[in-house]
């Protein structure tokens, strides 16, 4: 038997739990309140993690590791007036490795990442769990509850909850904070642009050391082709094109790294003096402007370092660390050492110095391996430019485009065919205009920089919201980080007429698409919240709702998770009839990776149970996508059904509870003490109930703990009632979708309100329509079959 306090207990629970028809704008806590399950760390073998470290090579740091091929070219364009200069610009190369790519980036960035997940967006997602950050308030309490969502509790008096509700107390710093992260990402796309360009077209540029002859144009014209062919291929999927990768890697950084050992031993020993930071202080002291500029140059030797974080998804952070401390890092030192003492004896070779620093016997089969490096190099940068566009798209911040999935086994492996033939043509725009190595790497210099800053921004927020870091330790990593980027970020800046002009202007045509979709996206989600349809309203429609309901199943498309849609009034108002059971569904990305199948729908009821009206909220995280393999309506209807019978058998249990509240109150005032058996018969815990009922659709169990429910008298006699009634709306339900299934979608069209500033007519009545009539329709992003579409027309003013 029961005591009175877990009848008290139960009672709580469903009412603010399981009986959500009777509070319609509640959250849907229903299906929300599972139990969640503990995701067990997997231990990684010694020699899994080392096979992993190995492919790693060719996935993450093809970039990084192809900048010896031009970084002494852009760093001395003019030549090299003293050998001591070539020992400073040494230095300042090994000390930029050492603090950006292997202190920041391998060993504090990278474990920032949102549950394996890197990238700007990344840390965007990251942040807006910890604070209400997000733009578009589309977030509700239930979605906290799924498993990968991960957020803190703060104390009312930390530094961290300071700097929440500052961020949170006014609007224009939660779109300060998405504009930089907007910036970020449109740098990084500007540097997948060019990447491939100046990578392919520095390993090309071998050629013309064994034929002197060969104009820049056949070169160029080498590098195009070679372009063309790299993207034409990339609907195969990385994993089909790159499953070379990490051996040509590997096999690239030995040869470097061997090239440099010989090169030093050769030439001179004494470059390895650059390895004292005095040489920092003379190389500046001594060139002066000359010196400082030149940073531009040495900048790109760190290139590839924001690759490094955005491809972090592929492989554990620990796999990547061992795999550049143990080959990339060493073997770039000894490349670039060996580089340094060739051109202490050559300076006049400084336009080629990696092809004549190569002995002549294995010239032709490391030119090979260097244009492969290359291609791989330009892969990586491609296939991180995809993943930050799907991410933009999970968050409303880029106009609907087709996402393809390359491979079963890889989630992150996508495919995007309109960015990827953009990327195309402006890089086969950037190498043919070009036509040299100093324009181009003045370009991916000034991107670079603008990436590595917003990332250091967004690592001050991350250590104090999510790591909870005292202050001081913010300072030490923010301090060093912001004078190096900002060293390098000034030096680039005098170079934007020579080249540093081209990621300037990708990025702010890219950022005025991004920044005008989402604005345009919260402006009309905003005005659907305050035109939605009051329940007073849908309530005094009675249960026909005023019309005809014919057989079948509309299913209306919303932005909204709560509340009914404007749309549904303007379809009412026009046609006559409805169908016999209305489903809005709701479709959202949350700002997680992504959402386990078996937590992806919330199903709720909206009104008295004779409307049939209910509400489905689909969600998804930024890696998964939403497409015709994920049989989106069977999984739908199977949630629904089993909503409907975990509600009849709630009732039942409410119920069971209130009979047995009668019988103990009749007990206790009687003082006599339970000792009937059949009590123990009938008991049952509500964890079992819902497991009879669910075991065969998935593992949703409520969080509660097991509560023992006494189910006797009136309870009994009522169950088989509840299980008629339950059995006789599944059926309708079945009935109703045999009959046929309407996709209702909203057709609108949104406008500047009159007496609207310039600015935002432009913005809404110009650039935003016009991106909507680019994009895809949002009927071939839900994969709604022509038969069965319906579109509204309406016309949102804001």
């Amino acid at each position: 038997m029961v005591s009175r306090e877990e009848i008290s207990d139960v009672t709580d629970k469903k009412n603010s739990v399981w009986f959500l028809d009777q509070k319609i704008d509640n959250p849907m806590d229903l299906e929300a309140a599972k139990l969640r399950t503990t995701e067990r760390e997997k231990k990684i073998s010694t020699l899994l993690l080392l096979r992993l470290a190995f492919q790693s090579l060719g996935v993450v740091f093809g970039d990084l590791g192809t900048s010896p091929l031009y970084v002494f070219y852009n760093t001395f364009p003019r030549g090299v007036s003293d050998p001591e200069d070539v020992i400073g610009a040494l230095s300042v190369i090994i000390y930029s490795l050492t603090l950006i790519p292997l202190i920041k980036y391998i060993f504090i960035v990278s474990r920032a990442n949102d549950c394996g997940q890197g990238g700007t967006f990344a840390l965007y997602s990251l942040l807006c769990r910890h604070a209400n950050i997000k733009t578009i308030p589309n977030q509700d309490r239930t979605d906290e509850e799924l498993t990968t969502y991960s957020r803190s509790v703060f104390d009312e008096h930390s530094f961290a909850a300071k700097t929440k509700r500052w961020l949170e107390g006014r609007r224009c710093r939660k779109n300060i904070l998405l504009i930089l992260v907007i910036v970020g990402s449109c740098m990084v796309i500007g540097d997948g642009i060019l990447t491939p360009a100046i990578s392919v077209l520095s390993a090309t540029g071998g050629i013309k050391l064994d034929h002197p002859k060969m104009s820049d144009e056949v070169v160029v014209l080498v590098s195009v082709i070679i372009l063309v062919g790299l993207f034409s291929i990339q609907h195969h999927g990385t994993d089909r094109i790159s499953w070379l990768c990490a051996p040509i890697v590997f096999l690239w950084f030995l040869l470097i790294g061997g090239i440099g050992i010989i090169n030093i031993c050769k030439y001179d020993t004494h470059v390895l003096k650059a390895f004292s930071p005095i040489y920092i202080f003379r190389y500046f002291k001594k060139g002066g402007i000359d010196g400082w500029t030149s940073l531009g140059g040495i900048m790109l030797s760190i290139t590839g370092t924001e690759a490094v974080f955005a491809d972090l998804s592929h492989f554990p952070v620990s796999a990547i660390q061992i795999a550049f401390t143990v080959v990339v890092f060493p073997s770039l030192l000894l490349a670039y050492s060996g580089q340094a003492a060739y051109l202490i004896k050559n300076p006049d070779h400084v336009l080629d110095v990696f092809y004549r620093s190569i002995p002549e016997s294995i010239y032709w089969p490391v030119f090979l391996i260097a244009t492969a490096a290359a291609i791989v190099a330009s892969q990586a940068t491609i296939s991180a430019t995809f993943s930050l566009i799907k991410q933009a798209l999970a968050l409303s911040c880029f106009p609907r485009v087709k996402v393809v999935h390359t491979s079963r086994k890889f989630l992150q492996q996508i495919y995007i065919p309109e960015i990827n033939w953009v990327l195309m043509i402006l890089c086969v725009a950037v190498t043919a205009g070009f036509k040299n190595q100093t324009q181009i790497g003045n370009a991916s210099g000034t991107a670079v920089a603008v990436v590595m800053l917003v990332t250091t921004f967004l690592m001050i927020l991350i250590m104090i919201l999510v790591w909870r870091c005292h202050w001081t330790l913010v300072v030490i990593f923010t301090v060093p980080s912001l004078i190096v980027e900002g060293t390098y970020f000034s030096a680039v800046l005098f170079k934007v007429n020579q080249g540093g002009w081209v990621p300037l202007a990708i990025a702010a045509a890219f950022f005025v698409i991004m920044y005008v979709w989402h604005y345009g996206s919260v402006k009309r989600y905003e005005f659907e919240m305050h035109s939605k349809v009051s329940m007073a309203y849908i309530l005094g429609l009675g249960p026909s709702l005023g019309l005809v309901r014919v057989p079948g199943i509309g299913l209306v498309y919303t932005e909204l998770a709560r509340g009914v849609p404007p749309i549904f009034s303007h379809f009412i108002t026009n046609l006559p009839a409805i169908h016999s059971v209305v489903i809005f569904v709701c479709v959202k990305y949350l700002p997680v990776y992504t959402v386990p199948e078996e937590e992806r729908f919330l199903v709720r009821r909206i009104g008295p149970k004779n409307f049939h009206m209910f509400r489905c909220v689909a969600r998804y995280g930024y890696k998964d996508l939403h497409k015709k393999d994920d049989d989106f309506e069977e999984k739908l209807f199977e949630s629904l059904h089993l909503f409907v019978r975990l509600e009849y058998l709630m009732e039942e249990c409410s119920e069971s509870e209130i009979s047995l509240s009668g019988q103990q109150t009749q007990q206790s005032n009687s003082n006599e003490c339970p000792t009937n058996d059949d009590d123990n018969k009938n008991s049952l815990t509500l964890s079992s109930i819902v497991d009879l009922t669910i075991s065969s659709v998935g593992s949703i169990v409520p969080v509660e703990s097991p509560v023992h429910i006494s189910a006797r008298g009136s309870a009994t006699s009522s169950r088989g009632n509840h299980c008629q009634n339950e059995l006789n709306e599944v059926e309708f339900l079945k009935s109703c979708r045999a009959a046929g299934i309407v996709h209702i979608l909203g057709n609108t069209v949104v406008k500047a309100r009159r007496g609207s500033n310039f600015l935002k007519v432009i913005i809404i009545d110009y650039v935003y329509q016009l991106l909507r009539k680019m994009c895809r329709e949002n009927s071939v992003i839900f994969n709604v079959p022509h038969e069965s579409l319906l579109n509204v027309g309406q016309v949102f003013y804001v």
